[in-house]
């Protein structure tokens, strides 16, 4: 047996000399586990989509795990994020014996150590995908002033927002997009619609998921205001989907235009 520390710090877990079963609660470790060493994974969440085709055991959702089936499926690893799952369940995995490394990455640069560390615990060697999307997002950012100054949207009935320190607010800085409330005390606060039409951002960023916002539920709390409507996946996942995420990202920040309708009634 060995000891490894996951992202937590506090949470060392006993693995076994060899991991050969893996169960992943989080979409974006499923797809670098998959694409990685496809034949350790027994099991994942309903919400793990990537890659297609997936043929593994399906034990819920990311806040809703399907506790007793994840155990049953004696995995040497289930792999979790801090956010994404849920403490109860969490606890209520470790005290069925089993070792949970729970990831929580807050930059893009503290997303690439936290998947090295993470493969490693799942006993895989450092995949080239890896090494190729650092190289990827290596000349992001040169210190400049962002060029655009944005309110991200993650939610609404109520709305939410990105607040401080998220992986996703890190991405759109080294983008040049700066999140108006990346010094909010809280990482997800709960904003006031007309605070956030009036906040002084001069572009919204709608991303797809956690809330699928789309071009017609969304930018038209925003008359007025440049709208990006992006990918979720890219813009908030941490694995394979690094590798395209910068280009995809950029290309749908381009894309952003300003919205000319009135918000449309109960659309709030």
């Amino acid at each position: 047996m060995s000891e490894l520390v996951d992202d937590l710090g506090a949470l060392a877990s006993h693995q076994p000399d060899q991991v050969r079963r893996v169960v992943s609660l989080v979409p974006s470790l499923t797809e670098a586990v998959a694409v990685t060493a496809p034949g350790l994974l027994v099991g994942a969440t309903d919400w793990c989509t990537h890659p297609a085709g997936l043929d593994v055991r399906r034990v819920g959702g990311t806040k809703n795990p399907r506790v007793g089936e994840v155990v049953a499926l004696g995995p040497d690893l289930v792999l979790a994020n801090e956010e994404e799952n849920r403490g109860p369940d969490l606890d209520a995995l470790r005290a069925a014996g089993l070792n949970v490394w729970v990831t929580a990455p807050r930059t893009l640069a503290g997303a690439f150590t936290s998947l090295a560390a993470m493969l490693a615990a799942c006993g895989v060697g450092y995949p080239s995908w890896l090494d190729q999307a650092r190289r990827v997002w290596s000349n992001t950012y040169d210190g400049s002033p962002p060029a655009r100054t944005a309110v991200v949207p993650i939610w609404r009935r109520p709305w939410m927002v990105l607040g401080s320190a998220t992986f996703a607010g890190d991405v759109l800085a080294r983008l040049g997009v700066a999140n108006v409330y990346a010094d909010h005390p809280q990482r997800y606060p709960k904003i006031d619609i007309h605070e956030l039409a009036t906040c002084g951002a001069d572009l919204v960023v709608l991303p797809d998921e956690p809330y699928a916002f789309t071009a017609q539920d969304g930018p038209q709390a925003f008359p007025g205001l440049a709208v990006a409507l992006v990918s979720g996946r890219h813009l908030t996942w941490y694995g394979p989907s690094l590798l395209e995420a910068r280009d995809v990202l950029e290309a749908q920040l381009a894309a952003a235009a300003p919205v000319r309708s009135r918000d449309l009634p109960g659309q709030r």
